[in-house]
């Protein structure tokens, strides 16, 4: 079978390295792919919303099936345009149609969405530029800390947690009245604040049947202990060792099943990955968002932990038959470090010729912000720049083999945080 993946990042690098090891792939290709894709498979230098080009890569290439990576190309609606399209509706394609990917694309249309069927999240009210003024009132009557949400894709960006009532006021008027974040923050949400320990849960759906997949928990912040800016993700654990079969059974039960019900009930035959971001509040299960993606680095510890064969399992979500796969997990631990280019998550450098020495055994490395120079070198070209994921039968052990091999990739400015996983160890220690 002949495979396009859309993306250029650590997800994708992942996805193709786990797709490259099935016997069911014949040729591989990611668009636009990067320096590490490029090792696995061939590179096309397609933009992943340059729609009519991918159609006319499909084609010229003979692919069978794709699997889009990133939100975006989804939320502007990707799946439509195939289905649209005589020679491109039979192509196998992985991720929800813009209807479905309304459920990362709009935070007022998830949070909705939520309250509709019942499935548990915190209270929040949604405000535009033209009720801004009710919305600073309603600020006033609510406890601290606050968050402040844009309504669209915000490339990350678009969540403020206020600390005091003046921050929350100032971050409305910004978003609302300046556009702060142009048309994502057209509408905003304000959101009760939930106090608790964050968790993702990803879920595989074929519109009618479902897999969870394994859960992971993932570090935003730039700094050390959780300080500083917010990033895209500094690393990544998996299994979580706080979110027991208990929890999870909650997660299924209250979460899991409530949305795909929803779903249905909508009208939406939402064929792909959904990413709950949860927050585990007391051992209950409260839902912060949704994706309509796999979480990038969450990709690269969920993936690996991932026994079956990663082709069947993708084929028979296209073809509606996720209810003949069996999936199968590997129980080791799974940890992953992302190391940043100096300057990361503000204006960074590019360009910076990389060292990358050979991965040690259960040590995988992801390529995410990297590219191949003229003169052959791999070079940075992003914020986030390289993964690496260790396993082993502890996180203690998991966890010395991500960091060793961070500390193996050279590159000027590179920066990585060595406490990932370190906070879950005193769940294993009870």
């Amino acid at each position: 079978m002949n495979i396009l993946i859309l993306g250029s990042g650590g997800r994708e690098h992942t996805f193709a390295w786990k797709i490259a090891q099935s016997k069911y792939c014949t040729n591989l290709f990611v668009a636009p792919g990067n320096a590490g894709t490029a090792q696995l498979a061939t590179n096309l230098p397609i933009g992943v919303n340059d729609f009519e080009a991918i159609g006319n890569a499909v084609k010229d290439h003979q692919i069978e099936m794709v699997i889009v990576g990133p939100e975006e190309p989804l939320v502007r609606g990707i799946v439509d345009f195939f289905k649209k399209d005589k020679a491109l509706k039979k192509i196998k394609i992985v991720g929800p149609d813009a209807s479905g990917a309304r459920l990362e694309g709009s935070k007022d249309f998830s949070k909705a969405f939520m309250q509709k069927y019942n499935i548990p999240a915190g209270a929040s009210q949604t405000f535009t530029k033209e009720t801004l003024q009710e919305g600073l009132q309603y600020l006033d009557s609510q406890s601290l800390p606050i968050v402040l949400k844009a309504d669209g894709l915000a490339a990350g960006k678009g969540v403020i947690i206020a600390e005091t009532k003046a921050d929350a006021r100032k971050a409305l008027h910004e978003m609302l009245a300046e556009a702060k974040f142009g048309d994502a923050s057209s509408k905003v949400l304000i959101e009760q604040f939930l106090t608790g320990i964050e968790l993702s849960v990803f879920v595989l759906t074929d519109g009618k049947n479902y897999k969870i997949l394994p859960e992971a928990k993932d570090y935003k912040r730039i700094g050390v202990n959780d300080k500083g800016l917010n990033t895209g993700g500094m690393g990544a654990v998996s299994p979580v060792p706080f979110a027991d079969a208990e929890f999870l059974s909650k997660v299924e039960e209250r979460v899991v099943k409530p949305t795909l019900a929803g779903l249905q009930a909508e009208g939406i035959k939402y064929v792909g990955f959904i990413f709950v971001g949860l927050m585990n509040v007391n051992g209950e299960p409260y839902v912060i968002e949704y994706n309509a993606r796999m979480g990038d680095p969450e990709t690269e510890v969920v993936l690996p932990r991932i026994k079956t064969d990663m082709v069947k399992l993708m084929k028979a979500t296209a073809e509606g038959k996720l209810d003949k796969i069996k999936l199968s997990v590997n129980p080791k631990m799974a940890i992953a470090t992302v190391s940043v280019a100096k300057g990361y998550p503000e204006d960074y450098r590019k360009g910076d010729v990389m060292q990358i020495p050979e991965a040690e055994k259960d040590t995988i490395v992801f390529h995410a912000g990297t590219k191949i120079a003229t003169d052959g070198s791999i070079v940075t070209n992003g914020g986030r720049v390289i993964v690496t994921t260790g396993l082993a039968r502890t996180l203690n052990s998991a966890r010395k083999k991500s960091q060793l091999m961070a500390k193996k990739i050279i590159f000027d400015g590179k920066y990585f945080r060595n406490d990932i996983g370190k906070d879950l160890l005193k769940f294993l220690e009870k």
